[in-house]
């Protein structure tokens, strides 16, 4: 049976209308990686059985299928249909159809959160400083802290000398701690840009009485102006909102339009079957592992921001996000409802019985088939960090040229 097909313009459409659709591009991820539309989310097609499930909750959700030629598309939707969905169809004429009529292809992974990100510092004019500035206050002793907001397993394999691990999410419930005096200066660095220039401007946003600054370009820039890394670092910071921190985050949440649910209501969204619904723990792995809601996937707040196409990749869905110290989830709520998903926070409910053990890990894909980060691990080539860097700076006129974003920023 010929599967049905929907017109580049009928998908523009749909995200314009923020109806929801799976657009799912079924290549492996080193292939999407060379352009893809803005909402495309990478699913290859022999990692179907491995990823739907808790990708695509919603058994009956628009899916719309693409390829490059490749002949994989029937591949994916045979592989779909026979894992119960009911709503697929291919994107006509694939990605050539998609790039001959007009629209845009964006590199890289995660791009969309990325294009944000540089619409954030864009908008907000995010403070920085860049990489010999930070050194030369690292070698002086001035009052600083370096917070690190990337995966701990990032921190560990390289880290600018002297930071703490506070992953993103975390900022806001950790920054008092780990600066206790209003005088000291916080730094925010990842590998690259994003996660550093959300991080910051969360702290701004939740009204850190520090000066912060974001280390422009992360590692990234760091290793470009011949600075040194460390490796093995284990420092973590430790809970300590900044001062008033609590209800700063919520009233964040409230200025980007999160509404906060109770149990009532939730129930009420998980009953309307006609609507994908994403629910979202934010928490660490560790307080995940040790007592979690029934239905929540683990997703640590600073990486659903960063990888949110692939936590969700039904643009338009819903989201729900816990969090028992409610921070974590008010900030992550914010960023994500400036990204146009129409977000909820559930309150409490960590009274009552909670599912002990650890995350849904999914497999990671074959290396050869993978994508490598230009900001990953210690041996990545500086012409590939140039490039990366170059490719972020232009991603605020990618977006306008696009014009299918929907992005604010508060």
């Amino acid at each position: 049976m010929t599967l049905p097909s929907v017109t580049p313009s009928e998908i523009r459409t749909a995200l314009l209308l923020r109806e929801e659709i799976a657009l799912l591009d079924v290549r492996h991820e080193a292939a999407f990686a060379t352009g893809h539309p803005l909402f495309a989310a990478n699913m290859a097609a022999d990692r179907i059985g491995l990823e739907a499930e808790a990708r695509l909750p919603r058994k009956d959700a628009p899916i719309v299928l693409y390829d490059d030629g490749e002949g994989l598309v029937a591949v994916a939707a045979d592989r779909l249909k026979a894992s119960g969905y009911t709503n697929v169809r291919q994107l006509d004429g694939g990605l050539q159809g998609w790039k001959q009529a007009g629209y845009e292809l964006f590199q890289d992974v995660n791009s969309y959160a990325k294009a944000f990100g540089e619409l954030v510092e864009h908008r907000r004019h995010t403070p920085s400083l860049a990489a010999e500035e930070v050194g030369a206050l690292i070698a002086e002793g001035a009052n600083i802290q370096i917070l690190d907001v990337r995966r701990f397993d990032e921190y560990a394999t390289m880290n600018i000398p002297g930071s703490i691990s506070v992953p993103g999410a975390e900022l806001v419930l950790r920054a008092g701690r780990a600066a206790p005096d209003p005088g000291t200066t916080i730094i925010v660095n990842c590998a690259g840009r994003t996660r550093s220039i959300i991080g910051t401007q969360s702290l701004i946003n939740a009204g850190v009485t520090n000066r912060v600054r974001a280390l422009r370009n992360g590692t990234i820039g760091w290793t470009l102006a011949k600075q040194t890394l460390d490796h093995g670092s284990s420092k973590r910071g430790e809970i300590g909102a900044i001062a008033g921190g609590e209800a700063n985050a919520r009233d964040v949440a409230y200025r980007a339009g999160v509404r906060h649910i109770g149990a009532a209501e939730m129930a009420g969204l998980r009953a309307q079957t006609g609507r994908t619904l994403y629910l979202f723990d934010v928490r660490s792995e560790e307080e995940f592992t040790a007592g979690h809601l029934a239905g929540f996937r683990h997703y640590p707040g600073g990486q659903l921001v960063q990888e949110i196409d692939m936590a969700a990749p039904v643009r338009g869905a819903r989201i729900i996000l816990t969090d028992n110290l409610r921070v974590r989830a008010d900030m992550t709520a914010s960023w994500l409802a400036q990204m146009g998903w129409e977000v909820y926070v559930l309150e409490g409910r960590y009274d009552g019985k909670l599912e002990i053990g650890p995350p849904l890990v999914i497999p990671k894909p074959d290396p050869s088939h993978r994508y490598r980060r230009p900001y990953e691990g210690t041996d990545v080539k500086e012409s590939a960090m140039q490039a990366y860097l170059d490719w972020e700076y232009g991603l605020v006129e990618q977006l306008r040229r696009d014009g299918t974003h929907g992005f604010f920023v508060i």
